[in-house]
């Protein structure tokens, strides 16, 4: 690991406010914390991959399901910093945080298309959430990201 977490780079990223017809939220819990951590579908985009293709294959990687369109993205890309404590445990080490391109995106299916149980399930839990509860649901490191997200998608 870096000497100063202010030397590592941000892990290129995208991620996902997914809408059902109630313009509630999706959120699942994550699995691999013991604190109660809900968060939106995200992940590492490939190389020579568009973000836009990488929020199709995390959404179908996550939830089991890219039955979606997309509404809108963030016009400038987002970024988080890790908290202290995580820099050198994920990731391998090598980021200091994430920075995002965020995607709005209504969901066209059924609840029951919804399947947790991916080939590498991150979440055990999921529900639907009105969006004015998102950020209290949140881990504290990302509850200002998220603030951004919303104001990004409020016209929706």
């Amino acid at each position: 690991m870096a000497a100063n977490p202010a030397d590592l780079p941000y892990r290129p990223c995208v991620g996902v406010m997914l809408l059902n017809p109630a313009r509630e939220v999706f959120v699942g819990q994550r699995i691999d914390t013991t604190a109660e951590a809900w968060q939106m579908p995200q992940g590492g985009i490939d190389p020579g991959e568009t973000p836009e293709a990488t929020a199709m294959r995390e959404m179908a990687e996550e939830i089991g399901t890219n039955n979606a369109r997309i509404l809108a993205e963030t016009p400038d890309w987002l970024t988080y910093d890790l908290p202290d404590e995580l820099i050198g445990k994920v990731w391998g080490g090598r980021y200091r945080g994430q920075r995002q391109k965020w995607f709005a995106m209504e969901f066209l299916g059924r609840d029951d298309e919804i399947n947790l149980q991916t080939a590498h399930p991150e979440f055990n839990r999921w529900r639907w959430l009105p969006a004015r509860d998102l950020t209290s649901m949140i881990v504290p490191f990302k509850r200002d990201l998220y603030r951004q997200v919303l104001t990004a998608f409020s016209h929706l």
